[in-house]
C-alpha cells in the first residue's frame, strides 16, 4: 500500500513549483483566511512558464481567442474588469496552463443571461492553476476541472447573483475525477447543490475557504486521502459533508475534517432534485456511506437540526445491490478496507459508514426551533424523535448493528466502530433507525447525554490514522 500511495504522489516539475508557492506564508500575499483578492497586480513576470499572454480587462473576444489557441506551458493573465461571456471558457488537450486574474473583486467572468446549459470555466488539463478571479452566474457549474492531475484553485470565487434559486448552477468549485488537488483561500456561494464539491478524486487538500448560501456548503464525495481544514461553512442548508454515492468507481476513504467552523447552516433547501434534496435544513455535518473519516477539533454552532450525523447508505438506497461495485472497475486503494462482498460475483459494496472518529469538537446549541421546510425520510424521523427541538449533537443511525438496547448503553454493539469520545458540550444518540422507519419514529432510542458515550467512546481509527497528501511537500 505504501508504494501505491507513493506512486500517487508523484507530480510534475511545474506542480512542484506550485507547491512551493502554496507553502509560502500568507502574509507574503497580504492574505489571511477570508481575504478576497491578490496583493498587487499579477503579471507574466510572476509565472515561470514558457509562454504568457496578457488579455486586457473586459475584452471577452481576446480571452476566448487566447484560450482557444493555447499551447502547453502557458500563463494567461487577465486584466481587471468584467468579461461578459456567452460561451464557456474551455481549456482542453493542453497541459501546464495558468489562468490568472487580478483579484476576486477585480477580474470577473460573467455568464449572466446565458441560456445555454454550459459551465463557466471547463477544463481537462494536467497541471492547471486558476487564481485571482470570480466566475459569476454560470448556468451549470462555475469552475469544473475533470480528469486532470495537478489542479490548483487559489483565491477564486464561484457565485450566483440571486441566492436561493433552484435555477442556479449545481456546483461552484468542482474538481471531479482528478488527482493532486489543492483548493485554498476561495469562495463558493449560492449553488443549488454544493458551493465546493470534490468528487471522485485522489489526494486532496481543501483549506481556508468560505462556503455560504449553498444547499451543501462543502462536499467530499467518493474521494480518497483528503485533508479539509480551516474552512468556514455558514448559512447553507448543510455545512460540510463526507459521502459516497452508489455506482462511482472510487471508494471514499481517509478523509480528515479538522479545525473548521460550521455554524448557522439553517437555510432553506432549494435543490432542484437529487440526493442533496434529502438534506434537512439545520445540518452541520453528515458522514454517509464512507469510512476511515476523522472529524476532529471543529467548531459547531447554531445548526438547528443536528451537528453531526453518521448514516448508512441504506438511509437513501436500502437495497444493497444498488451499492455493488465491480472490483475490476475500481480506482485507487480499496482492498485493505474489508468491504462486504456484493451478491453479484466480483463485486463489493460501499454502503456502510464505518471506522469514524468524532473527537475534540466543540458544540454550541441553537435555541431556535429546527427549520424543516422539506420532509425527506430522515428529517421526518428527526421531527418525530425531537419534536420542535434540536437533536442530540452527534447522531448515529445504528443500521446493521446486531445489538441494540435503549436503556443500557453497554448492551449496544459498535461493529461499525463509530467513535465519539472527547468532544466538548456534546450529547450522543444511536437511533436504531431501521426500527424507527418501520414504526414512524415510535420505537425507543438510546440517548447518552454526557461523555464518555461508551461503547462509542473510542477516539482512534482502526488501522492507524488517516493517510493524507501534502502539496507543500510534494516531490
Amino acid at each position: 500500500m505504501i508504494s501505491r500511495l507513493a506512486a500517487l504522489r508523484q507530480t510534475s516539475t511545474r506542480y512542484r513549483l506550485l507547491g512551493l508557492i502554496a507553502s509560502a506564508p500568507l502574509a507574503a500575499f497580504g492574505l489571511g483566511c477570508g481575504d478576497d483578492g491578490a496583493s498587487g497586480a499579477n503579471t507574466c513576470d510572476d509565472f515561470e512558464t514558457a509562454n504568457c499572454v496578457e488579455v486586457p480587462g473586459g475584452d471577452s473576444a481576446a480571452l476566448l481567442t487566447a484560450v482557444n489557441s493555447l499551447s502547453d506551458d502557458t500563463t494567461v493573465i487577465l486584466g481587471a474588469g468584467t468579461f461578459v461571456l456567452t460561451n464557456t471558457v474551455q481549456i482542453r488537450d493542453v497541459n501546464g496552463i495558468n489562468l490568472v486574474g487580478q483579484g476576486i473583486e477585480e477580474t470577473i467572468l460573467s455568464f449572466t443571461g446565458v441560456a445555454a446549459q454550459t459551465n463557466g470555466i471547463d477544463v481537462v488539463a494536467d497541471d492547471f492553476l486558476v487564481q485571482d478571479l470570480t466566475v459569476l452566474d454560470a448556468s451549470k457549474d462555475g469552475i469544473r476541472v475533470e480528469n486532470s492531475v495537478g489542479v490548483t484553485f487559489r483565491r477564486i470565487r464561484a457565485t450566483w447573483t440571486n441566492p436561493g434559486r433552484s435555477t442556479n448552477g449545481a456546483y461552484g468549485i468542482y474538481p471531479v475525477r482528478c488527482e493532486n488537488v489543492l483548493v485554498e483561500d476561495s469562495f463558493g456561494e449560492n449553488a443549488s447543490d454544493a458551493g465546493l464539491y470534490v468528487g471522485q478524486c485522489i489526494n486532496v487538500v481543501v483549506r481556508r475557504n468560505t462556503v455560504t448560501g449553498n444547499v451543501a456548503g462543502l462536499e467530499i464525495e467518493n474521494t480518497q486521502y483528503a485533508d479539509v481544514y480551516d474552512n468556514l461553512a455558514e448559512n447553507n442548508t448543510a455545512g460540510i459533508l463526507v459521502l459516497d454515492l452508489p455506482g462511482n468507481p472510487i471508494v471514499g476513504r481517509d478523509v480528515r475534517l479538522h479545525d473548521n467552523t460550521i455554524r448557522n447552516n439553517n437555510a432553506r433547501n432549494f435543490a432542484p432534485g437529487g440526493t442533496v434534496e434529502e438534506i434537512p435544513p439545520g445540518t452541520g455535518t453528515f458522514i454517509f456511506a464512507s469510512r476511515r473519516v476523522e472529524v476532529v477539533n471543529n467548531t459547531y454552532a447554531n445548526n438547528v437540526s443536528f451537528d453531526i450525523a453518521v448514516l448508512s447508505g441504506k438511509v437513501i438506497h436500502p437495497n444493497p445491490m444498488r451499492w455493488e461495485l465491480a472490483t475490476s472497475s475500481l480506482r485507487g486503494d480499496w482492498d485493505d478496507l474489508g468491504l462486504d462482498a456484493g451478491a453479484t460475483e466480483g463485486t463489493i459494496t460501499n454502503f456502510r459508514s464505518e471506522n469514524i472518529v468524532i473527537s475534540g469538537n466543540t458544540h454550541t446549541q441553537s435555541t431556535e426551533p429546527p427549520v424543516r421546510a422539506i420532509m425527506p425520510q430522515f428529517a421526518i424521523l428527526i421531527s418525530f424523535l425531537y419534536p420542535g427541538m434540536h437533536s442530540d449533537n452527534i447522531l448515529y443511525d445504528g443500521i446493521d448493528e446486531p445489538m441494540f438496547d435503549a436503556v443500557v448503553p453497554a448492551n449496544n454493539s459498535n461493529v461499525n466502530r463509530v467513535c465519539a469520545g472527547g468532544n466538548t458540550g456534546s450529547t450522543f444518540a444511536t437511533l436504531n433507525l431501521a426500527a424507527q422507519v418501520g414504526s414512524l419514529g415510535m420505537e425507543p432510542f438510546l440517548r447518552i447525554p454526557a461523555a464518555p458515550f461508551a461503547p462509542y467512546d473510542c477516539t482512534t481509527l482502526e488501522g492507524g490514522a488517516v493517510v493524507l497528501w501534502n502539496p507543500d511537500q510534494a516531490p
